[in-house]
């Protein structure tokens, strides 16, 4: 997030797009909800299904599956054709401007609607309230990214922000809400397959020569590696042979499961590293039980940047131990010795040599956390980014133009689904299954159907159905509801049993690789009696 949770209750208008937020992230749904209820906060949802936060909403904005450049393009028109855009940032502090405006100029209102379904006025409307607030917050989250136009997506927001000098203030920004709790901080420890910590990138030189002094090395590779999602198709050539999995359930999670099930079976050895034993860790040659956030001392990096403590709380049971004790007796056996007395020993080392975290110590987060980047000692942290200027200068705007989904309906597969979570599960149920009220409130999954799609098909509501994709089917029980779209179906994700990613397919993003989670065409029946 370029701003702080708590900075959203400062905004005028919030924009919230692919993000499930009262489900997804109930607790900062609870600054929206208090920003609009009490703050007078308008608040705008983009989101094809009608979800929660729709209620809350003084516009909502229902796009087709897979058409988010399109409307976001369409409010950029009116923003730039009525002048409600902010000449002083656009001038001062952004280029590309030109070339923006040459590529929005056909993104009519008319033309918007063709594409998105979403009325033209709609777009009027949303695009006067973003622009004419003095601070506009954005929030987003895998509704967006989880396309094959994900990094698209992402750019065409950040665009919007700077048309309208919405970055660097107080209550405005582009705020991604992370999926997990630790997902930014794994980033920024170099979770990534191009980067050292702080997102150093291993292609240079300078970074490579900091992290040889301090690991005691010589010639680190600087060849950048293998995105997750690249990793699996390899296995099943023969080409990958190995697999060391830590923390992730990849038989539940991947799309088009059938086929990631037979990337990992062809693997010759395969090591799964977690706190329960997962669908894939019943697959793995090896399994390391590791303790889990209770059970040892840490700091976690959430979705505002924020470095703050965990202390161990129980002791982790039979042999499990943390994650970095783990990869340190490994490294040991391997010939090369990590020898660190704690996780402090640790952090203290991540200052050393990230510049993002150079301020960050045991000590000053004793009780409170520090936003990075906190380069010094004696820096305060910076919870707002981009005050001043971009970390490149000035910010650039990307000209971007709508492509459809890599899958649409057709007549033998016409409806479309969109996947997600539901409240009371997380994830691939690793942790919320194991609990016996959470499995009370939501045990199984389910196909969530407008009423009309339903009448449509002659489905009645618990109904048995099977749902079927080009790469797969599954079945599950008919939810009529209001807050399905008519030509889509909603899938939770979570449930083993009968896992929506049996029916997604691989297609990726070119440039982050993500796959497209979020649009796929299927068909849907009665299950067989």
């Amino acid at each position: 997030m370029t701003n702080t949770i708590a900075d959203i209750e400062t905004a005028d208008v919030i924009l919230i797009t692919g993000s499930n937020t009262s489900e997804n992230h109930p607790v900062l749904s609870s600054f929206v909800k208090r920003a609009v209820t009490f703050k007078g906060t308008r608040l705008i949802v983009v989101d094809p299904r009608r979800i929660k936060m729709a209620g809350f909403a003084h516009q909502w904005l229902r796009p087709n599956l897979g058409t988010d450049v399109a409307w976001i393009n369409g409010l950029m028109h009116v923003i730039i054709k009525e002048e409600l855009h902010d000449k002083t940032f656009v001038e001062n502090r952004t280029q590309g401007f030109d070339e923006l405006q040459k590529i929005v100029a056909k993104y009519t209102p008319e033309y918007v609607e063709e594409i998105t379904g979403i009325p033209a006025q709609g777009i009027i409307d949303v695009a006067r309230i973003y622009a004419k607030a003095k601070a506009a917050s954005i929030l987003y989250c895998m509704g967006i990214t989880q396309h094959t136009s994900g990094t698209d997506n992402v750019k065409s927001l950040a665009n919007l922000a700077m048309l309208c000098g919405n970055l660097g203030i107080p209550g405005g920004g582009v705020n991604p809400l992370r999926g997990q709790n630790n997902v930014q901080g794994a980033c920024d420890m170099g979770g990534l397959p191009d980067v050292f910590s702080g997102y150093q990138k291993v292609v240079d030189l300078g970074a490579r020569h900091k992290m040889e002094t301090a690991w005691g090395v010589s010639d680190l590779p600087d060849q950048i590696g293998l995105k997750v999602t690249q990793m699996l198709p390899k296995a099943l050539d023969g080409e990958f042979k190995a697999l060391y999995i830590i923390g992730e359930n990849p038989m539940v999670s991947d799309p088009d499961l059938n086929h990631a099930e037979k990337c990992l079976d062809n693997l010759d050895f395969m090591v799964v590293q977690d706190i329960f034993m997962t669908e894939t860790a019943q697959k793995a040659d090896v399994v390391l039980p590791s303790a889990c956030y209770a059970e040892k001392d840490g700091t976690f990096s959430n979705t505002e940047r924020r470095v703050s403590r965990i202390r161990k709380a129980v002791d982790a049971p039979g042999e499990a131990l943390s994650d970095w004790e783990i990869i340190c007796k490994i490294s040991e056996r391997m010939g090369y010795s990590m020898n660190y007395a704690n996780s402090q020993a640790i952090m203290e080392e991540i200052s050393q040599v990230t510049p993002s975290y150079g301020g960050i110590t045991y000590a000053r987060i004793e009780e409170q956390g520090l936003h990075w980047p906190c380069p010094t000692p004696e820096h305060p942290g910076t919870p707002i980014l981009h005050t001043e200027q971009f970390p490149l200068g000035k910010g650039i705007f990307h000209s971007i133009d709508y492509i459809p989904p890599a899958e649409v309906a057709n007549e033998e597969y016409p409806m479309l689904l969109t996947t997600g979570r539901v409240l009371y599960q997380y994830h691939t149920g690793t942790m919320t299954m194991k609990t016996e009220g959470l499995n009370d409130r939501a045990p199984d999954c389910f196909v969530e159907i407008s009423a009309d799609d339903a009448a449509k098909y002659n489905l009645e509501d618990g109904a048995l159905v099977e749902i079927a994709s080009r790469r797969g089917e599954i079945n599950a029980r008919i939810s009529i509801s209001d807050q399905a779209v008519d030509g889509a179906i909603f899938i939770p994700f979570h449930y083993a049993q009968a896992a929506a990613n049996r029916l997604t397919h691989a297609a990726l993003d070119p440039v982050a690789k993500i796959p497209e989670y979020k649009v796929c065409a299927v068909k849907v029946s009665l299950a067989a009696a």
